[in-house]
């Protein structure tokens, strides 16, 4: 009689390297330091109280969710306080309490736990959380509006509005390396372009995010710029602008990278990127948005 074997095959992933879920989110977190250290250096202890209040409500939704549907407490794997400090980052630092507290259930109960919690939204949370804030309250979402009364030691305008609404010229004497190290207002820790570089490189580097979406966002947003400033550069702004301003290098490492809501294949996941990158240009440019970053995603 012949051998059989019985293979008995459970459901993916085959292949595991070790690491646990805590582990990557509290590595995000790390690398997340960066940006979080340059936005308190410029706008100081209102910044850190919104990203205190962020992360502690963040955490408590999450708590509250668990206990109120009777699952296992998964406060500690780190990914809720992920959440809430990526979605306080993105916020003016004169951000009410009452907003950061809506857009972390937003975040949490909406984008996260109402779809069956982690690994199974189909959303970035924090991205979900801020598109509902931008479409509910503008005003409280307008960062020279909130930001007015800041005390910077540079000129305190949002780029993306001057490029949407008076074109290049309105950004031409901006200096590209005070773009890169944050000389500009918007959301706390979404200012330092190097910053968050260094800290989307730190993942990569330790293998918790793939190349591929990072790089291609920024082809993609890079490409599309470079291809409207050739047809019209008195109307529209250079690729560099773009680039350096706005969510648009957040988005690229630490939104768009989001695990549940990306694809996991290599071509998908570059045609994902690029087209992400793509549609922020086209929302920029000709949509009713100056920052098309979050809704691209």
């Amino acid at each position: 009689m012949n051998n059989s074997k019985k293979f008995i095959v459970s459901h993916a992933p085959f292949l595991h390297n070790g690491s646990g879920v805590a582990e990557r989110n509290y590595n995000n977190i790390i690398a997340l330091v960066p940006a979080i250290l340059m936005g308190l250096s410029y706008f100081g202890v209102p910044a850190l109280g919104v990203l205190c209040l962020a992360v502690s409500s963040a955490i408590g939704w999450e708590l509250l969710i668990n206990v109120a549907s009777k699952r296992p407490l998964t406060v500690g794997d780190g990914h809720a306080a992920f959440i809430g400090l990526v979605l306080g980052m993105l916020l003016p630092a004169t951000a009410p309490f009452w907003l950061v507290i809506t857009g972390t259930f937003l975040a949490i109960v909406i984008g996260k736990q109402i779809f069956g919690g982690i690994g199974a939204n189909p959303f970035c949370p924090p991205a979900l959380a801020y598109a509902i804030l931008a479409a509910s309250w503008k005003t409280y979402m307008d960062f020279d509006a909130q930001l007015i009364h800041f005390d910077f030691d540079f000129t305190p305008y949002y780029i993306p509005v001057l490029m949407k609404a008076f074109g290049p010229d309105a950004v031409a004497n901006v200096s590209l390396g005070d773009l890169l190290v944050g000389r500009q207002i918007g959301g706390i820790g979404a200012t330092s372009g190097l910053a968050l570089i260094v800290g989307g490189i730190y993942l990569i580097a330790r293998g918790f995010v793939r190349w591929e979406i990072p790089v291609s966002f920024i082809v993609g947003l890079f490409l599309t710029a470079t291809f409207f400033h050739i047809a019209n550069p008195e109307v529209y702004a250079g690729p560099f602008y773009h680039l350096l301003s706005g969510f648009a290098l957040i988005g690229a490492f630490f939104l768009a990278t989001d695990d549940s809501a990306s694809p996991v294949n290599t071509v998908s996941m570059l045609i994902y990127g690029a087209t992400g990158g793509g549609m922020t240009i086209l929302i920029r440019n000709i949509g009713p948005y100056p920052d098309g970053v979050i809704f691209a995603i």
